[in-house]
């Protein structure tokens, strides 16, 4: 396919909590996806185009601008995809990998759907993927920043006290909890002009978090889903999205007959409004995005 004759759509997210000064990535991004559309004319792979585009950003939470965990040094990442050809992939708990979406497309070539920590990464190094182990100081400084930001008796995580951290504190390092600032993911959804539709996710994970912690990002249903009815792609604190499954709770609505806006909408309705949240979504005739937080984000439509 080499042109874009018949209708589509992308939208893409930069993560619920994210500064709104971030939406031209998200522009970048979804250009990157349609551009991908008019060489492929796949939704899968222009959703993925879309995601590896922000993760190369640095200024999101996800591939090269990924959050260092607690100790200063670890960077743990989590992504998906899924479309509606039956492509189904993820990876969890990666260290050291670029663009951890497109490792997450590879996993979907193999009998798995889920690749995790070390065998991930592993099994990126036996198919030539390139690494990443680079730390910037954006990242750095982001570290300094939450670390002076400790939290005394303010809890880490909305939901979450602090004694449960420090009971099950995981690091060598010794354990000074500051406040949340990092739970975001990013993602896009898409609809090609054949009708197929996919979604790619990825994240740096949430901070503070113990070490080898996973969110709803990796999870089928709970940050992803995609059916012939649209894509759905979840952002947030992932302890409290995977309770709802909240990507499939959604396309449930929508596949029932909800309008998408709606749909969104009802899904962020869901949480407390101290739980960030945020949602994107493609239907056979709409795209949109919602959240309880700001949330950088574009959207690209052709009828």
């Amino acid at each position: 396919m080499t042109g874009l004759e018949q209708g589509f759509a992308i939208v893409a997210h930069g993560g619920v909590g994210s500064p709104r000064e971030y939406d031209d990535g998200c522009e970048r991004a979804a250009q990157r996806g349609v551009e991908e559309l008019g060489i492929s004319g796949d939704a899968l792979e222009a959703a993925i185009a879309a995601v590896a585009e922000m993760e190369d950003d640095g200024r999101f939470n996800a591939g090269s601008g990924s959050v260092l965990c607690l100790d200063g040094s670890t960077v743990e990442m989590d992504a998906s995809i899924m479309d509606t050809r039956g492509r189904l992939g993820a990876v969890a708990c990666v260290q050291g990998i670029r663009n951890p979406v497109l490792l997450a497309r590879a996993v979907a070539e193999t009998p798995h759907w889920l690749l995790a920590g070390d065998g991930a990464t592993r099994f990126a190094a036996a198919i030539g993927h390139p690494v990443h182990d680079r730390i910037s100081e954006r990242q750095r400084e982001a570290h300094r920043k939450l670390l002076k930001e400790l939290a005394g008796s303010v809890p880490a995580m909305p939901g979450v006290s602090n004694h449960a951290f420090l009971r099950y504190w995981n690091y060598q390092t010794p354990a000074t909890l500051p406040e949340s600032a990092a739970c975001d993911t990013v993602g896009a959804v898409v609809r090609a002009p054949d009708g197929h539709f996919g979604v790619a996710c990825s994240t740096g994970g949430s901070a503070p978090s113990l070490l080898g912690r996973v969110g709803d990002t990796p999870i089928i249903g709970a940050g992803f889903f995609a059916g012939p009815h649209g894509a759905i792609a979840a952002t947030g604190i992932g302890e409290h999205i995977v309770r709802h499954l909240l990507a499939r709770t959604v396309y449930g609505w929508i596949e029932n007959g909800m309008p998408l806006e709606q749909a969104l909408q009802r899904g962020i309705e869901l949480f407390p409004q101290d739980v960030a949240v945020g949602l994107i979504g493609v239907t056979k005739t709409e795209a949109a995005a919602h959240g309880n937080r700001d949330m950088p984000h574009a959207r690209i439509v052709q009828a």
